[in-house]
């Protein structure tokens, strides 16, 4: 069948495009659904008119259905949207992508959704929701995970379903304090959420991601915070994300002295409080309460995500000190361009 599908590239390309253009959509109805045509046309970078003509040969083949609600995936859709995962990916070329990648990185694996979330803000869902059933498959009976912060891990906490959780213990906590944006992207929401989602429990951290000496020493000499910094130290899985070097240092409010360092010394990436330039070297790092990347090391599973074209320098920075054990799960957006970087 493989072979069939390759040689119709060749004498039919048009036909590829196509195919690919109506799986993306009937994958992003699956994932959204309801979701309604002006919403999802903007969510995948088309015009309505081209979309509406989409969405009525689906609903034609029974793929889809068109409620008062939004569009929805017939049972038809769901299996065959199953049917094709395996071979969509093959023909994109993301299977081999993601081999050639997990060997430059020389990390435990690499993980490659569709798309570019720079350009599509559905395919960081896309990321989470492959971040979530990476999370389902390293999952024992009793597990204390560990989350960052970030609207990846968000997106990440919107796809746990309570499934994950029958017949396990499942504690979540805030790998770090938080830092200053947007409280829904805060890790104690996020895990305030994944626990909501799994049926499981969370605990909370509140303290500031960045702290002076005197504030840091003070703050450890509190017992609700200790307890929750040794929960921490005792997690089994990590989950992360992986930001822009000046994005981080903006949002934790900088000072101007400290954003001077980081932008000479070419910082690219961030995670955990620390910046690395293009060669993986800390050029700073942020004294914070919670987890170091040096901890990462003694945790049985380390997931980190990330995408977008403009986060493969922050990717590339950061991997070149993670722990081997690490899985990476991004975009084509990123994975392309750090390809192209690495060859």
């Amino acid at each position: 069948m493989h072979k069939l599908i390759k040689m119709q590239s060749y004498l039919v390309p048009d036909m590829l495009k196509q195919m690919q253009k109506r799986y993306q959509i009937l994958r992003s109805i699956n994932m959204t659904e309801p979701v309604g045509r002006r919403t999802l046309a903007e969510m995948l970078g088309m015009t309505e008119r081209v979309l509406r003509s989409e969405a009525e040969f689906l609903k034609t083949q029974k793929l889809i259905d068109a409620k008062t609600i939004g569009m929805i995936v017939t049972a038809k859709g769901k299996k065959l949207l199953i049917e094709l995962e395996e071979m969509m990916r093959e023909i994109s070329g993301i299977n081999l992508i993601e081999e050639q990648l997990t060997e430059i990185l020389g990390i435990q694996k690499v993980i490659i959704v569709p798309g570019d979330s720079d350009e599509t803000n559905f395919v960081k869902e896309e990321i989470g929701k492959a971040c979530a059933d990476m999370l389902a498959s390293c999952l024992g009976k009793e597990n204390i995970i560990a989350v960052t912060g970030g609207t990846t891990m968000a997106c990440t906490a919107q796809m746990l379903t309570r499934k994950m959780g029958e017949g396990r213990k499942m504690l979540f906590v805030p790998a770090r304090g938080g830092i200053g944006e947007d409280v829904k992207n805060q890790a104690n929401v996020i895990c305030a959420t994944m626990a909501e989602k799994t049926g499981g429990t969370h605990r909370v951290l509140y303290v500031p991601d960045q702290v002076g000496r005197e504030a840091y020493e003070s703050l450890l000499k509190e017992p609700t915070i200790t307890e929750v910094l040794d929960i921490i130290n005792s997690s089994s899985i990590v989950l992360h994300g992986i930001g822009d070097a000046i994005t981080m240092a903006q949002r934790r409010r900088t000072e101007e002295s400290v954003m001077k360092i980081i932008v000479e010394e070419n910082a690219v990436g961030e995670a955990f409080g620390y910046y690395f330039n293009e060669n993986g070297e800390i050029v700073h790092k942020v004294p914070t309460i919670g987890m170091q990347i040096e901890d990462l090391e003694s945790k049985r599973y380390v997931i980190a995500a990330a995408g977008g074209k403009s986060k493969a320098k922050a990717i590339k920075s950061y991997l070149k000190s993670a722990p081997t054990k690490t899985i990476l799960i991004t975009d084509e957006g990123a994975a392309k361009e750090f390809l192209k970087g690495a060859s």
